[in-house]
């Protein structure tokens, strides 16, 4: 299919609490390197600069970030900061807190509630921002239960450093947790189409009666995880790519959108080429009997 005039919005809008984005947004971890983290050879700066500039052009106003994304040269929210500061109006940027990792790259001790003030300001400070317009809880394993630190966010919302909440990586009963305490605009977890999980299938369905936005992450990525998109597609994907003459990850991206029009896309990319793509699938309409198709592995596994 061809990408040239393709934007975000075709893929549609939603809103993160009074914030509205186009369902096709752009995840900044990949801008950092090959590989996320210190998996890869670090990034061209004004190539990465160049794709997010080129994102904004075509209309991607939702972008997703955090301080712990990061290579040994490359900083996401420094590069958000260098290539879009002063921010456009309508742009949204989500930021996660909670993981940490020092300076050479190491994963290091996750967030206390009382830490947390501490990585809010450290994205604002690297973000150039006086608030933040959405902040992610992301779970950590260890803590059972995430009310202790959802409302250490709360209540820095409640200060005015933070407009909206949302949290990741979490459960139903988190969910219900979180509501408990202050207003949930996102939910953001691993989803994708060749990896069921029923507890992320509940999340799905129940983010919908609510209204609240579902955010899957590795959606194209797969089990391929922070390494990059996956290769792996079986020959549904190919053969529904083909049908559109399109590409296996546009595929992914497009039965993302597909799966309700709460869910939000955040494909990232440090390839200008790839990002066009990207915001191409936003455009594309799966049938029913596609749809049904590409399902297959999920309910063979359910």
């Amino acid at each position: 299919m061809s990408s040239q005039t393709i934007t975000a919005d075709a893929a549609g809008t939603w809103k993160l609490g009074d914030l509205p984005v186009h369902r096709l947004g752009f995840g900044a971890m990949r801008l950092t390197g090959s590989a996320a983290f210190h998996h890869g050879t670090p990034s061209d700066r004004d190539r990465s600069i160049a794709v997010l500039r080129t994102a904004i052009d075509l209309g991607v106003n939702h972008i997703d970030t955090a301080a712990f994304y990061f290579s040994s040269l490359r900083s996401a929210n420094e590069l958000i900061n260098s290539a879009l500061a002063p921010c456009p109006e309508d742009l949204v940027i989500v930021t996660k807190v909670g993981p940490y990792r020092s300076y050479d790259g190491q994963w290091g001790t996750s967030a206390r509630p009382e830490d947390l003030r501490g990585h809010v300001e450290e994205n604002l400070r690297q973000l150039g921002r006086d608030h933040l317009d959405v902040v992610n809880l992301r779970r950590m394993p260890q803590y059972d239960s995430i009310a202790e630190h959802f409302g250490a966010l709360a209540e820095l919302r409640e200060a005015g450093l933070i407009r909206h909440l949302g949290i990741s990586n979490v459960t139903p009963r988190h969910l219900d947790e979180a509501r408990a305490i202050a207003p949930v605009v996102c939910v953001q977890n691993r989803y994708a189409l060749d990896r069921p999980d029923p507890d992320s299938d509940e999340l799905l369905r129940v983010c919908g009666e609510q209204g609240i936005a579902f955010v899957p992450f590795y959606a194209v990525a797969g089990e391929a995880a922070e390494q990059g998109a996956t290769t792996a597609h079986d020959e549904d994907v190919r053969a529904v790519a083909r049908a559109h003459g399109a590409s296996p990850a546009q595929i992914r991206i497009a039965w993302t959108l597909h799966q309700g029009p709460h869910v939000l896309a955040i494909p990232g990319t440090g390839n200008p080429g790839h990002l066009a793509e990207n915001v191409a699938a936003g455009a594309i309409r799966l049938t029913d009997e596609e749809l049904t198709r590409l399902d297959r592995p999920r309910q063979v596994a359910g």
